[in-house]
C-alpha cells in the first residue's frame, strides 16, 4: 500500500516578514533585506513563500524610492513642519472658561467677541487681542439668573482682580479696556460658575504683558503702589448728585479721601525708600498732606457752601507732578494715562 502523502512544505516566515513590511512601510529597505534572505533559505530548505518575499521586495523598493525622492525635494520635511504646526496650534487652544491668570490670547476673529467659545494661548511678547488677570465662581444665584443678573457682579469683581494684576496703572496701555467671559445659560446647566477676566485691546492688539504686581515688581515699586492706589480707588467713588442733591453721601466720600490720604503718607512714611527715592517721596507726602486737611474739611462741612469752598484746593492739591518724579525714582511708568483722575 502506498504511504501517506509527503508533507507540505512550510512557508518561511521571513517571506511573510517582508511581505507585511513593505506593506506597512514603516522601514523601507527592511523588506528588501528580509526578502533576499528568505529567497535564500527557501532554496536551501524548499520552503514555499517566494512570491511572497519577491512581492515584499518590490514593494519595499518602491517604498525606498519613494522615501529618497521624499527626502531629495524636500516634501517628507514640508508634511512634517505642516504636521508639527498643526499639533502646535491644537495644544495652545483653549476654551475661554479654561484660561489661566497670566495667559495672553488671540480670538480667532482677531477681534475680543463673548460668542467666542475658543481661544489660543500666545506668547505675551507677541501682539495679542487680550490678557487674563483672573478667574472667580459666581456664588450668588442658586440657578442660573440670566447674562443681565451677572454682569454686574463681573464688572465689580473683574475691576478689582485687574487692578491688583496691574497695580502700575499708568503702564497700562491706552487701547486696553477691562473684559470678562462669563457662564453662558449653556454652560452653567453643566455646572460652570466661572467669570474669566482679563485686559483686552480694544482696538488693534497689546503687546507686552500688563502685569506689575507682586510677581513683578520689587518691594519700594510695591511700597510705593499699593497705597497710592488707594487714592485713586477713593476718588473714583465720588456720588453722581452733587452735594446739594445729597449732602450726606458727597460728606462721607469727602471723609473717605482724607482717611485714605492720612493712610498713604503714614505708609509713604514708614518706608525705608532708597536714596535716590527719599526727596521726592517727603515732597509728595508733604503734598498729599496739605491736601488732606481740604479733604477734612469738606468732610466736616455742614453746609454745601463750605463744601464747594474746599472742593477745588483739595482736587488741586494732590500732585501728579511729584507722583511721577517718584515713579521715575522708582523706574515706574512716568506718563499718566488720559483718563487720570489726577493724582500722584
Amino acid at each position: 500500500m502506498p504511504g501517506p502523502p509527503p508533507p507540505s512544505a512550510s512557508v518561511n516566515g521571513l517571506a511573510i516578514a517582508s511581505l507585511v513590511t513593505g506593506i506597512v512601510c514603516l522601514v523601507p529597505p527592511l523588506g528588501l533585506i528580509l526578502g533576499g534572505i528568505a529567497l535564500g533559505r527557501i532554496r536551501k530548505k524548499g520552503e514555499r513563500g517566494k512570491g511572497l518575499a519577491i512581492t515584499g521586495m518590490i514593494l519595499s523598493l518602491v517604498s525606498t524610492l519613494l522615501v529618497v525622492a521624499g527626502l531629495a525635494t524636500g516634501a517628507f520635511r514640508d508634511a512634517y513642519d505642516g504636521a508639527r504646526e498643526v499639533a502646535d496650534e491644537v495644544s495652545r487652544t483653549r476654551s475661554t472658561f479654561d484660561l489661566r491668570k497670566g495667559q495672553c490670547f488671540n480670538s480667532p476673529s482677531g477681534a475680543i467677541e463673548a460668542e467666542t467659545a475658543d481661544v489660543t494661548i500666545v506668547d505675551c511678547a507677541k501682539p495679542h487681542d487680550g490678557e487674563i488677570t483672573g478667574t472667580f465662581k459666581i456664588t450668588e444665584f442658586d440657578k442660573w439668573p440670566g447674562d443681565k443678573p451677572i454682569e454686574p457682579i463681573a464688572e465689580k469683581r473683574c475691576d478689582v482682580l485687574n487692578a491688583a494684576y496691574a497695580l502700575d496703572s499708568w503702564a497700562i496701555p491706552d487701547n486696553a479696556w477691562m473684559y470678562y467671559y462669563q457662564p453662558s445659560k449653556e454652560s452653567w446647566a453643566i455646572g460652570d460658575r466661572a467669570v474669566t477676566c482679563a485686559f483686552a485691546a480694544e482696538k488693534g492688539k497689546l503687546t507686552g504683558s500688563v502685569r506689575s504686581d507682586e510677581t513683578t515688581l520689587d518691594e519700594h515699586q510695591l511700597a510705593f503702589l499699593k497705597p497710592v492706589n488707594q487714592i485713586d480707588a477713593a476718588l473714583w467713588e465720588e456720588p453722581e448728585a452733587d452735594v446739594e442733591e445729597d449732602q450726606e453721601a458727597n460728606v462721607a466720600w469727602a471723609g473717605k479721601v482724607s482717611s485714605t490720604l492720612s493712610g498713604t503718607v503714614a505708609k509713604l512714611r514708614a518706608h525705608q525708600w532708597p536714596a535716590g527715592a527719599q526727596k521726592p517721596v517727603t515732597d509728595l507726602v508733604e503734598e498729599l498732606e496739605s491736601a488732606r486737611k481740604h479733604w477734612a474739611k469738606m468732610a466736616a462741612a455742614t453746609d454745601p457752601d463750605t463744601f464747594w469752598e474746599h472742593y477745588d484746593p483739595a482736587y488741586d492739591g494732590l500732585p501728579a507732578d511729584m507722583g511721577a518724579k517718584v515713579r521715575g525714582a522708582l523706574k515706574l511708568d512716568v506718563t499718566p494715562p488720559a483718563d487720570s483722575a489726577g493724582t500722584a
